[in-house]
């Protein structure tokens, strides 16, 4: 006789960025059978009342969708802003879903990502998804990062700061023409996208929004990248921060491959066209869509992780 189904051991993996939050449970073999998400969520939220709360929810949304297709035995949680203090989530995570809390690793979630990507030692992760980060973790295991420092101070050519430049360079323009807006195809598609021209909209849209809420103006931005060359060269820009974050850990730990990956790296070709161009000649690059998800439900599936 084979196993029920309550007798399948499964892991769970955690993928928690701004934009969304996704999750996959895997069985012992590494084979996904089941994927989902929610709304996004960071780990910098648990430093008030009202972003705990936020966490709180968000969590029980996932435990939710997750107990519908099975109850892990273990999880991998990997949270964008993680900084070390795990127990509370942990705790969290494991009454939701109704087992102990050793059973719950948490930590970055680009860790998990660069995992996707290579063994440790072999190359370097560019991640670009609401911030930026390049991550390298060596044969030691030991974690080593450019950038990642947040999108108030820097993160550049992530989602966030793609639609902060955009907003930047259309006010910026307003100020010297007042309605030069109307024959910008890019302004034009910001301004539909934070609800109107005036300034009052993109005011509460930049500073009232959840950073993955801001970052997703970036898709504004590459879809206008056709018709106006504002657009484009933001885009452009974006490759050149990306590579600089790749270069630095290059400098640091010598040539090996990079992977380029996130969603704000899959906006628009010019992105990983422009970065490619930056790069040292001699350090190759690709393009991964990531799943970190899913490497974290397999990890959560073994035994030991």
């Amino acid at each position: 006789m084979g196993k029920s189904d309550k007798d399948i051991t499964l892991g769970l993996g955690i993928d928690a960025g701004g934009t969304q939050t996704r999750w996959a449970l895997a069985d012992a073999a590494g084979i996904i059978v089941a994927e989902g998400s929610v709304a996004g969520l960071s780990a910098l939220q648990m430093g008030n009342d009202a972003g705990r709360k936020a966490v709180r929810a968000t969590f029980a949304g996932l435990a939710e969708d997750v107990l519908a297709s099975g109850r892990p035995h273990r999880v991998c949680a990997g949270l964008t802003g993680f900084g070390g203090d795990s127990e509370l989530l942990a705790e969290w995570l494991a009454e939701l879903l109704g087992i102990h809390p050793d059973t719950v690793i948490v930590s970055n979630d680009i860790e998990i990502a660069y995992l996707d990507s290579f063994r440790p030692g072999e190359g370097y992760l560019v991640y670009a998804g609401t911030g930026s980060i390049a991550a390298y973790i060596d044969k030691s295991g030991v974690f080593h990062r450019a950038g990642g420092r947040g999108v108030t101070l820097d993160d550049g050519g992530g989602g966030f700061w793609i639609a902060r430049e955009a907003l930047r360079r259309v006010w910026r323009r307003e100020d010297e023409e007042p309605g030069a807006w109307e024959d910008s195809p890019m302004a034009r598609a910001v301004f539909d996208h934070v609800g109107g021209s005036d300034w009052a909209f993109s005011r509460q849209f930049i500073y009232g929004r959840e950073r993955g809420e801001v970052g997703k103006l970036a898709l504004a931005v590459a879809a206008s990248a056709e018709q106006d060359p504002a657009a484009r060269l933001i885009l452009q820009q974006a490759g050149r921060e990306l590579a600089r974050l790749g270069s630095a850990l290059v400098a640091r730990f010598g040539v090996r491959p990079v992977v380029l990956a996130g969603r704000a790296a899959e906006l628009h070709p010019l992105i990983a066209e422009t970065m490619r161009a930056a790069l040292p000649p001699e350090v190759p690059l690709r393009r991964k869509t990531a799943q970190p998800h899913f490497a974290a439900a397999r990890m959560a599936a073994q035994p030991k992780h």
